[in-house]
């Protein structure tokens, strides 16, 4: 175990250091198994000082949840730059290598423990509700106008983006292009209208 020489910090700056080391924990442990004892003398802190920055540890796991919610977002933010189907691509690109370089900590707070705790839950649907937004704000461009059952079928996506990403990671079947492509050309499909649906399945009447 490596323990960081105790330094000076700003509250800011320990706080912020205290979640990067519980993040880097999720990576080999479930959530429920990062302890504040470890994390503390990682940092060279007092367990006391770090329960000065956190009510609790639930409250610290909680604040390491968000850490990691807002690099996976940063990670995979849309370059505005590119045509709209490249977007998508170069997105679900960034995802798929996001989550393949944090495999454990990302099967971990969708499948763990965590995912029971209804605050845990809010924060993950915020995520995906910002995944989503992004879809839905750029649909336009490809001829797509948004309205409640657009809204309804991103979402459902974004639930398919999960777990084939899951199952992929468990089970690697076919190769990463392959899966981003899987990934791509689902979402146009479930899109679609009702009426361009038909056709396309040649039960239009």
């Amino acid at each position: 175990m490596v323990v960081v020489k105790r330094t000076r910090l700003s509250p800011e700056e320990r706080r912020a250091q205290l979640i990067d080391l519980g993040a880097r924990m999720l990576a080999d442990r479930p959530l429920e198994q990062i302890s504040v004892e470890e994390i503390a003398d990682q940092a060279g802190v007092s367990r006391g000082l770090l329960f000065h920055y956190f009510a609790s540890k639930r409250d610290f796991h909680l604040a390491i949840v968000r850490h990691v919610s807002a690099e996976m977002l940063e990670r995979t933010e849309p370059d505005p730059s590119r045509e709209p189907l490249e977007i998508l691509h170069t997105a679900i690109e960034s995802y798929v290598d996001y989550v393949s370089e944090n495999r454990d900590s990302y099967v971990s707070l969708l499948r763990g423990t965590a995912s029971g705790d209804p605050e845990m839950r809010e924060e993950f649907e915020r995520t995906r509700a910002t995944m989503a937004s992004r879809i839905v704000t750029r649909l336009p461009s490809i001829g797509i106008e948004p309205d409640h059952r657009i809204e309804l079928a991103v979402r459902g996506w974004i639930a398919f983006v999960e777990e084939a990403t899951i199952s992929w990671l468990r089970d690697p079947h076919i190769t990463r292009e392959e899966l981003i492509d899987l990934i791509v050309t689902a979402l146009p499909a479930v899109a679609m209208s009702a009426a361009s649906a038909a056709a396309l399945l040649g039960t239009a009447k």
